[in-house]
Protein backbone atom coordinates (compact mmCIF):
# COMPACT_ATOMS: atom_id res chain seq x y z
CA UNK A 1 0.00 0.00 0.00
CA UNK A 2 2.79 2.29 0.70
CA UNK A 3 4.13 1.96 -2.91
CA UNK A 4 0.51 3.12 -4.17
CA UNK A 5 1.17 6.26 -1.50
CA UNK A 6 4.38 6.99 -3.61
CA UNK A 7 3.33 9.65 -6.35
CA UNK A 8 2.08 12.63 -4.19
CA UNK A 9 5.96 12.45 -2.39
CA UNK A 10 7.12 12.29 -6.28
CA UNK A 11 5.00 14.97 -6.70
CA UNK A 12 5.54 17.25 -4.04
CA UNK A 13 9.35 16.62 -4.52
CA UNK A 14 8.96 17.89 -8.10
CA UNK A 15 7.06 21.42 -6.77
CA UNK A 16 9.81 21.04 -4.51
CA UNK A 17 12.40 21.85 -7.38
CA UNK A 18 10.46 24.01 -8.40
CA UNK A 19 10.19 26.53 -5.60
CA UNK A 20 11.39 29.38 -7.36
CA UNK A 21 8.34 29.35 -9.55
CA UNK A 22 5.77 29.18 -6.91
CA UNK A 23 5.26 30.87 -3.25
CA UNK A 24 5.60 28.02 -0.41
CA UNK A 25 1.60 28.68 0.62
CA UNK A 26 0.83 27.51 -3.13
CA UNK A 27 3.68 24.77 -3.10
CA UNK A 28 1.84 23.59 0.29
CA UNK A 29 -1.36 23.37 -0.79
CA UNK A 30 -0.58 21.95 -3.73
CA UNK A 31 1.03 19.15 -1.88
CA UNK A 32 -2.04 18.49 0.40
CA UNK A 33 -4.75 19.15 -2.46
CA UNK A 34 -2.28 15.45 -4.36
CA UNK A 35 -1.89 13.64 -1.46
CA UNK A 36 -5.80 13.61 -0.30
CA UNK A 37 -7.42 12.94 -3.89
CA UNK A 38 -5.21 10.69 -4.10
CA UNK A 39 -5.32 9.19 -0.72
CA UNK A 40 -8.93 9.52 -1.01
CA UNK A 41 -9.13 7.54 -4.36
CA UNK A 42 -7.01 4.85 -3.30
CA UNK A 43 -7.20 3.89 0.55
CA UNK A 44 -10.49 5.29 1.04
CA UNK A 45 -12.35 4.31 -2.40
CA UNK A 46 -13.93 1.07 -0.61
CA UNK A 47 -15.94 3.95 1.47
CA UNK A 48 -16.61 7.29 -1.13
CA UNK A 49 -17.06 5.39 -4.29
CA UNK A 50 -19.19 2.57 -2.91
CA UNK A 51 -21.40 5.60 -1.52
CA UNK A 52 -21.46 7.22 -5.02
CA UNK A 53 -22.49 3.88 -6.33
CA UNK A 54 -25.54 3.70 -4.13
CA UNK A 55 -26.32 7.17 -4.41
CA UNK A 56 -26.25 7.14 -8.62
CA UNK A 57 -28.42 3.95 -8.48
CA UNK A 58 -30.93 5.07 -6.02
CA UNK A 59 -30.82 8.07 -8.12
CA UNK A 60 -31.62 6.06 -11.31
CA UNK A 61 -34.41 3.99 -9.81
CA UNK A 62 -36.12 7.12 -8.53
CA UNK A 63 -36.02 8.57 -12.20
CA UNK A 64 -36.94 5.20 -13.51
CA UNK A 65 -40.03 4.88 -11.67
CA UNK A 66 -41.31 8.89 -12.54
CA UNK A 67 -40.53 7.73 -15.91
CA UNK A 68 -43.17 4.78 -15.15
CA UNK A 69 -45.35 7.26 -13.34
CA UNK A 70 -45.24 9.74 -16.85
CA UNK A 71 -46.14 6.74 -19.00
CA UNK A 72 -49.04 5.66 -16.87
CA UNK A 73 -50.32 9.26 -16.25
CA UNK A 74 -50.03 9.88 -20.10
CA UNK A 75 -52.69 6.64 -20.58
CA UNK A 76 -54.56 7.94 -18.29
CA UNK A 77 -55.10 11.72 -20.04
CA UNK A 78 -55.21 9.89 -23.44
CA UNK A 79 -58.66 8.46 -21.40
CA UNK A 80 -59.97 11.42 -20.05
CA UNK A 81 -59.21 13.08 -23.44
CA UNK A 82 -59.96 11.23 -26.12
CA UNK A 83 -62.50 13.60 -27.27
CA UNK A 84 -60.07 16.31 -27.40
CA UNK A 85 -57.53 14.34 -28.88
CA UNK A 86 -59.94 12.81 -31.91
CA UNK A 87 -61.07 16.26 -32.77
CA UNK A 88 -57.01 17.21 -32.91
CA UNK A 89 -57.34 19.83 -30.43
CA UNK A 90 -55.26 18.27 -27.83
CA UNK A 91 -51.99 16.09 -28.40
CA UNK A 92 -49.71 14.12 -26.11
CA UNK A 93 -45.85 12.66 -25.97
CA UNK A 94 -43.38 11.82 -24.78
CA UNK A 95 -40.31 13.44 -24.51
CA UNK A 96 -36.65 14.40 -22.98
CA UNK A 97 -38.38 17.09 -21.00
CA UNK A 98 -40.94 15.02 -19.98
CA UNK A 99 -44.75 14.23 -20.67
CA UNK A 100 -46.16 16.72 -22.93
CA UNK A 101 -49.87 18.02 -23.47
CA UNK A 102 -49.93 20.29 -26.30
CA UNK A 103 -53.15 22.57 -26.98
CA UNK A 104 -53.27 24.45 -29.62
CA UNK A 105 -53.87 28.34 -29.27
CA UNK A 106 -57.58 28.44 -30.88
CA UNK A 107 -58.59 25.90 -28.53
CA UNK A 108 -57.77 27.70 -25.45
CA UNK A 109 -57.50 31.79 -26.97
CA UNK A 110 -59.56 34.00 -29.44
CA UNK A 111 -57.22 35.56 -31.95
CA UNK A 112 -54.52 37.66 -30.65
CA UNK A 113 -56.01 37.53 -26.71
CA UNK A 114 -54.24 35.86 -23.57
CA UNK A 115 -57.26 35.30 -21.75
CA UNK A 116 -58.42 32.07 -21.55
CA UNK A 117 -61.65 31.01 -23.30
CA UNK A 118 -64.61 29.78 -21.37
CA UNK A 119 -64.92 26.87 -23.80
CA UNK A 120 -61.35 25.57 -22.90
CA UNK A 121 -62.38 24.89 -19.23
CA UNK A 122 -63.73 21.41 -19.56
CA UNK A 123 -60.23 20.38 -21.40
CA UNK A 124 -57.84 22.10 -18.78
CA UNK A 125 -59.62 20.86 -15.94
CA UNK A 126 -59.61 17.27 -17.06
CA UNK A 127 -55.42 17.76 -17.13
CA UNK A 128 -55.77 19.98 -13.93
CA UNK A 129 -57.63 16.42 -12.14
CA UNK A 130 -54.77 14.65 -13.52
CA UNK A 131 -52.19 16.84 -12.04
CA UNK A 132 -53.77 16.96 -8.87
CA UNK A 133 -54.41 13.39 -7.63
CA UNK A 134 -52.35 11.27 -9.82
CA UNK A 135 -49.29 13.23 -9.91
CA UNK A 136 -49.25 15.84 -7.07
CA UNK A 137 -45.77 16.02 -6.41
CA UNK A 138 -44.10 16.95 -10.27
CA UNK A 139 -43.33 20.09 -11.37
CA UNK A 140 -45.36 21.67 -13.92
CA UNK A 141 -44.00 23.86 -17.11
CA UNK A 142 -45.93 26.11 -19.23
CA UNK A 143 -44.67 27.10 -22.27
CA UNK A 144 -46.29 29.86 -24.86
CA UNK A 145 -45.55 29.43 -28.31
CA UNK A 146 -46.45 31.27 -31.89
CA UNK A 147 -46.25 31.30 -35.12
CA UNK A 148 -43.65 33.79 -37.48
CA UNK A 149 -46.68 36.02 -38.42
CA UNK A 150 -45.61 39.32 -37.48
CA UNK A 151 -48.02 41.51 -34.41
CA UNK A 152 -50.32 43.78 -36.85
CA UNK A 153 -53.31 44.39 -34.88
CA UNK A 154 -53.07 43.18 -31.52
CA UNK A 155 -51.57 45.53 -29.50
CA UNK A 156 -48.67 42.81 -28.88
CA UNK A 157 -45.13 44.27 -28.83
CA UNK A 158 -44.00 40.79 -30.22
CA UNK A 159 -44.85 37.38 -30.50
CA UNK A 160 -42.63 36.90 -27.17
CA UNK A 161 -45.05 39.02 -25.33
CA UNK A 162 -47.79 37.21 -26.55
CA UNK A 163 -46.85 33.32 -25.96
CA UNK A 164 -45.37 34.63 -22.72
CA UNK A 165 -48.85 36.15 -21.83
CA UNK A 166 -50.87 32.91 -23.04
CA UNK A 167 -48.53 30.66 -20.82
CA UNK A 168 -48.99 33.02 -17.78
CA UNK A 169 -52.79 32.78 -18.66
CA UNK A 170 -52.69 29.30 -18.20
CA UNK A 171 -50.41 28.99 -15.14
CA UNK A 172 -53.27 31.25 -13.77
CA UNK A 173 -56.45 29.25 -14.24
CA UNK A 174 -54.46 26.37 -12.93
CA UNK A 175 -53.51 27.85 -10.19
CA UNK A 176 -56.31 31.00 -9.15
CA UNK A 177 -58.97 29.05 -10.53
CA UNK A 178 -58.06 25.22 -9.96
CA UNK A 179 -55.95 25.45 -6.75
CA UNK A 180 -52.87 23.85 -8.40
CA UNK A 181 -49.92 24.54 -5.85
CA UNK A 182 -47.85 27.83 -7.43
CA UNK A 183 -44.39 26.12 -6.22
CA UNK A 184 -45.14 23.75 -8.64
CA UNK A 185 -45.73 25.49 -11.38
CA UNK A 186 -43.57 28.08 -13.41
CA UNK A 187 -44.31 29.72 -17.38
CA UNK A 188 -42.17 30.98 -19.90
CA UNK A 189 -42.71 32.12 -23.67
CA UNK A 190 -40.70 30.94 -26.54
CA UNK A 191 -42.43 33.20 -29.72
CA UNK A 192 -41.72 32.07 -33.04
CA UNK A 193 -38.50 30.61 -32.30
CA UNK A 194 -39.64 26.61 -31.42
CA UNK A 195 -41.90 25.96 -34.24
CA UNK A 196 -42.79 22.15 -34.99
CA UNK A 197 -44.16 22.82 -38.30
CA UNK A 198 -43.20 24.57 -41.30
CA UNK A 199 -44.71 28.27 -40.81
CA UNK A 200 -44.89 28.23 -44.77
CA UNK A 201 -48.15 26.62 -44.86
CA UNK A 202 -51.48 27.74 -42.67
CA UNK A 203 -51.70 24.00 -41.39
CA UNK A 204 -48.10 24.56 -40.05
CA UNK A 205 -48.47 27.89 -38.53
CA UNK A 206 -51.80 26.68 -36.74
CA UNK A 207 -49.38 23.59 -34.73
CA UNK A 208 -47.21 26.38 -34.20
CA UNK A 209 -49.38 28.55 -32.63
CA UNK A 210 -49.89 26.12 -29.26
CA UNK A 211 -49.33 26.36 -25.64
CA UNK A 212 -47.43 23.42 -23.74
CA UNK A 213 -48.12 21.91 -20.31
CA UNK A 214 -44.89 19.96 -19.68
CA UNK A 215 -44.77 17.35 -16.55
CA UNK A 216 -41.51 17.71 -15.24
CA UNK A 217 -39.50 14.61 -13.79
CA UNK A 218 -37.58 15.32 -10.36
CA UNK A 219 -33.70 14.94 -11.65
CA UNK A 220 -32.21 15.29 -8.07
CA UNK A 221 -28.35 15.78 -7.87
CA UNK A 222 -26.31 13.20 -5.94
CA UNK A 223 -24.47 14.31 -3.11
CA UNK A 224 -21.33 12.56 -4.27
CA UNK A 225 -21.25 14.85 -6.80
CA UNK A 226 -22.16 18.18 -4.84
CA UNK A 227 -19.18 17.63 -2.47
CA UNK A 228 -16.64 16.48 -6.03
CA UNK A 229 -18.03 19.99 -7.36
CA UNK A 230 -17.53 21.53 -3.77
CA UNK A 231 -13.65 20.37 -4.16
CA UNK A 232 -13.19 21.24 -7.04
CA UNK A 233 -14.12 24.96 -6.94
CA UNK A 234 -12.54 25.18 -3.01
CA UNK A 235 -9.20 23.87 -5.33
CA UNK A 236 -9.61 26.47 -8.56
CA UNK A 237 -10.11 29.40 -5.84
CA UNK A 238 -7.34 28.30 -4.40
CA UNK A 239 -4.90 28.20 -7.74
CA UNK A 240 -5.78 31.92 -8.22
Amino acid sequence: MWGLIRPPMVCGELIEKGGSLMSKRRHSFIYMALSIFLILNLMGCTIILQKGRRSDLERIDELSDQLDQLRQTKRLLEQRLKQEIADKQVSLKMAEKGLVITFLAEVLFDSGKAKVRPEAFSALDKVTRVLTENIPDMEIGIEGHTDSQRIRFSGWKSNWELSSARAMGVLHYLVDKRGIDPARVSAIGYGQYRPVASNDTAEGRQLNRRVEIVILPRVAKSKVSEEKDKIAEEIEENLK
